[in-house]
């Protein structure tokens, strides 16, 4: 079953949609235990690569639950284990619906407040390759996503064809991509000659700015509307459809 789950990437959209609920139903038939709760995590870690269904992500989501509710997990030094945090994403920013009457669960819906607070309140000012710098504060009046990726991530490459898309489609109405990589320049600029996207790239080498949006995967992309609220946000890879779901909520459509 995890070779399964490894292999998931590979396949076409329809056939990893319909593959991922499977799964969550064959998982949620074990008997319980560390191996069933560890798959039931590695599951729903993929399952938000891009739009597989709501239906879909409702099954990883119960079959995490009931993982979590057999085999209840201490806390870290950090707060909940990542497993909660997973399942209180999945609720939140993709809109399933789950009980589970366990102390961790509600924490890392605390946890997650805390940093939906960080990233509305978010300042920043970094440098793009072309040596221009890019002050979040000062974008006021334009609708504005901050999309954390990496030339070293799949789920990232694979959406910024269609961020470059929406860019292009977008940005005489005052739309800005601000996408920021953690990496040397070195990787950076080469990947972004050969794909010759349009938006601006901007290099956080010190993961400051990664540090105070607490980014822990990627992508991760957040929408900010013309008065500077944060009205959507993503917790992995988005699909043209989903980043347009995404932008309607800041007025553009």
């Amino acid at each position: 079953m995890l070779d399964k789950i490894k292999t998931l990437r590979k396949l076409p959209t329809d056939e990893r949609a319909r593959t991922t609920k499977d799964l969550a139903l064959q998982i949620r038939q074990l008997p319980s235990g560390a191996n069933k709760l560890r798959l039931a995590f590695s599951l729903a870690g993929l399952s938000t690569e891009g739009d597989f269904g709501h239906d879909t992500l409702q099954q990883v989501a119960t079959t995490l639950a009931t993982a979590l509710h057999e085999r209840p997990l201490p806390p870290t030094q950090r707060g909940p284990a990542a497993p909660y945090i997973e399942l209180a994403e999945l609720v939140r920013y993709e809109h399933v619906q789950i009980t589970l009457d366990d102390p961790e669960y509600t924490r890392a819906f605390g946890r997650l407040d805390a940093d939906d607070d960080r990233h509305q309140h978010a300042e920043f000012a970094l440098t793009d390759l072309q040596g221009k710098t890019w002050d979040l504060q000062e974008l006021r009046g334009k609708v504005v996503l901050v999309n954390f990726w990496a030339t070293w991530c799949p789920p990232c490459r694979s959406e910024m064809p269609d961020l470059d898309a929406l860019y292009r489609q977008f940005k005489d109405q005052g739309f800005v991509v601000l996408a920021i990589s953690d990496e040397d320049v070195d990787k950076v600029q080469p990947y972004i000659d050969q794909s010759h996207y349009s938006y601006p790239i901007l290099l956080d080498p010190g993961r400051k700015v990664h540090e105070a949006f607490n980014i822990e995967g990627l992508p991760k992309s957040f929408v900010y509307d013309r008065e500077g609220k944060l009205v959507a946000q993503s917790i992995d890879m988005r699909t043209r459809g989903q980043f347009l779901e995404m932008l309607s909520r800041a007025g553009l459509k």
